[in-house]
Parts: structure tokens; C-alpha cells; sequence
């Protein structure tokens, strides 16, 4: 394979370019064993650069599978990346010789296999759970985390086309990306270490990131359920939207004011009306480019005390960004 590269492409038949994924064995409950790959020799050319493996909740058809229980819920992410993270640590531990010590990644990975259920996998409920997820892996060294896509999936971030099963346009679920990304911060200049703050509930998961040992970022994620669609039309008037409050002892170094950038929807049941820090990117309006709502409060700060408490109202079903020290930015 690599004679071949070098007679058509030969810039990209060098040893720093020619390298390749581990094959990605589609998770860690199938009859095949990347531990005993690599001990049977598969890196015996040393061009293996990152090893891969695949991550799903659950199924679309698996019974039982819930919003709240499975997607918005904290120990459900835990439970299932905790196998990946056994086999990246059992993959470090083989001896030098081998060496299996790579850059592990999540290749391929959303919500329920089988393309999402409707319902689930589409709604704002999934957007929630895409923070968690994503940032639990970096938490815990996973260096890149891939969500699956496709045409008329149901956990997709966005339909690039219009057929007879799926509108076109941005959904849901993409904001809870770019909320990943408002947080982590501009990954290329620096990256940031992610440290997860344990919180009582496993419907709500907290995570701070220090830039150059600074507390850069803090983000509060509120999975607890608020059904939106199914509340107003129980209620002549709505059902009143619980806000949970959230207290942080933090550095003296980061009192002061605070600004804070949320991600919106009216409730984890929604498929459209999402926001983040007041901008839409919905299709309709800027063609997908980001629009600043009028409707939509942004620009909120708080204020760290004297004392180093950072108190900050999380509605249910919703997150929120706390930065330190810096601008918030604008928009992604």
C-alpha cells in the first residue's frame, strides 16, 4: 500500500504522513479484542497514529430507553464510556514495545444506534445530553469525539437536503455542539484541561476548564426534565419552569463579574426554537448562519464575592456558560 502511495502521492508516503487509524472495533461489546491485536503484532510497521473505538447509549428499539433515564442523565454517560476508558487504560498498560500508547478517540458515536428514535435523538433533550457526553470524554482524555451523521438520521445535527422523511435545516441537536465549543474555547491557540465538578443528581453535570492553570470557564448543565409541549397543554397557563440554583466556591483570583452565555429551548421535549446565547441558526433565517434574536435575554453577568461565591440560576433543561476573566464571545 505504501509502494503504491509513493508512486502516485509521494509527499503524503513520508513516515510522518503515512500513518493510519486502528481498525475501530464498533465498541467494546463484540467477540473482537483490541487488547489481543495488539499483542499479535498489528502495529508491527509502527504506522498506527490514533486508536478508534465506537460509542452508543443505547439502541432507537432497545426497551425502556427514556429521555430523561438514558440520554439526560449524567451515570448513563458515565456507565457507557466508562468501558471505552477500561480499554484505552488496558491498551496503555502493554509494554513499550508495542507501542499502544496513541491518542484514543471516539470515531464514531450519538445518542441510540440505529439512526436515532424520533422523540429522543432529535429533540433539545439530546442537545443536553451531547454537552455532557462530549465534555465527560474530555474530562477523561478522550482526545477527538466524532458524532455520527447522516441523511434522514434522527440524531443528526443538521439535513443538508429536503426528502419525503426529513425537512431540511439545523436541529436541535447541533447546539449542544456549539455550546462544546463556546466552552472549550479556541482549542487551536490553547487547550484547555476540563475537570468535571461532581454534583449531587445525575440529571445535572458540571465542568470547569483552566486555560494555562487559570479558571478560564464553567458550565452547569440542567438535565432535569421539562416537557414544554406536554405542561402547556395541560395548563391553561403553562407550567411554571423550575430554576434550580447553583453555588460555586471558587479562586480569589475570580472575583468579580462574571458573564454568562445559556443554551435555550422551551424544553427538553423541543425540536426546533433552540438558542445559544440568543443566536439562532436555524435555516429559515440566515440560510444557517448565526442570527441574534430579539427575544432571547444574553448579555447576563454575575458576580463572584469577596468571598469567592459564585451563585447562578440554571432553569431545568437548559445550560449555562460562566466565563472568568475574559469576553464572552459573541457567537460560533
Amino acid at each position: 500500500m505504501k509502494g503504491a502511495l509513493e508512486d502516485a502521492c509521494p509527499d503524503l508516503a513520508s513516515n510522518e504522513s503515512y500513518t493510519f487509524y486502528a481498525p475501530s472495533f464498533a465498541g467494546t461489546s463484540n467477540s473482537l479484542n483490541p487488547i489481543v491485536t495488539w499483542e499479535d503484532g498489528i502495529d508491527t510497521d509502527k504506522d498506527i497514529a490514533i486508536i478508534s473505538t465506537h460509542n452508543y447509549i443505547s439502541g432507537a428499539a432497545v426497551l425502556g430507553v427514556t429521555l430523561q433515564g438514558t440520554l439526560m442523565n449524567h451515570t448513563s454517560n458515565v456507565v457507557s464510556i466508562a468501558k471505552q476508558l477500561n480499554e484505552s487504560r488496558l491498551l496503555a498498560e502493554l509494554p513499550d514495545s508495542l507501542e499502544p500508547n496513541l491518542p484514543f478517540i471516539m470515531g464514531e458515536t450519538n445518542s441510540l444506534y440505529n439512526q436515532g428514535r424520533p422523540g429522543l435523538s432529535n429533540t433539545f433533550g439530546a442537545a443536553l445530553w451531547g454537552v455532557d457526553f462530549n465534555l465527560w470524554c474530555a474530562t477523561n482524555n478522550i482526545s477527538r469525539v466524532h458524532m455520527h451523521q447522516g441523511t434522514n438520521y434522527r440524531y443528526q445535527a443538521w439535513q443538508p437536503i429536503e426528502t419525503d422523511l426529513e425537512s431540511k435545516g439545523t436541529k436541535a441537536p447541533y447546539y449542544g455542539s456549539i455550546a462544546v465549543a463556546a466552552f472549550m474555547g479556541d482549542i487551536v491557540e490553547t487547550t484547555p484541561s476540563i475537570v468535571n465538578l461532581p454534583l449531587a443528581n445525575e440529571e445535572e453535570s458540571a465542568y470547569a476548564a483552566y486555560v494555562d492553570g487559570k479558571l478560564a470557564r464553567l458550565i452547569v448543565v440542567n438535565m432535569m426534565s421539562y416537557n414544554a409541549t406536554d405542561y402547556n397543554s395541560n395548563y391553561t397557563d403553562g407550567y411554571p419552569r423550575p430554576v434550580e440554583r447553583y453555588s460555586f466556591q471558587l479562586p480569589r483570583a475570580s472575583r468579580g463579574q462574571v458573564q454568562l452565555q445559556r443554551l435555550l429551548a422551551n424544553g427538553s421535549d423541543a425540536i426546533s426554537g433552540v438558542t445559544f446565547d440568543g443566536y439562532s441558526y436555524n435555516l429559515e433565517l440566515d440560510n444557517g448562519m448565526p442570527v441574534l434574536l430579539s427575544n432571547v435575554t444574553r448579555g447576563e453577568t454575575a458576580r463572584v464575592g469577596r468571598n469567592g461565591r459564585l451563585s447562578v440560576d440554571v432553569p431545568y433543561s437548559s445550560a449555562v456558560i460562566v466565563h472568568f476573566g475574559e469576553k464572552a464571545p459573541g457567537y460560533y
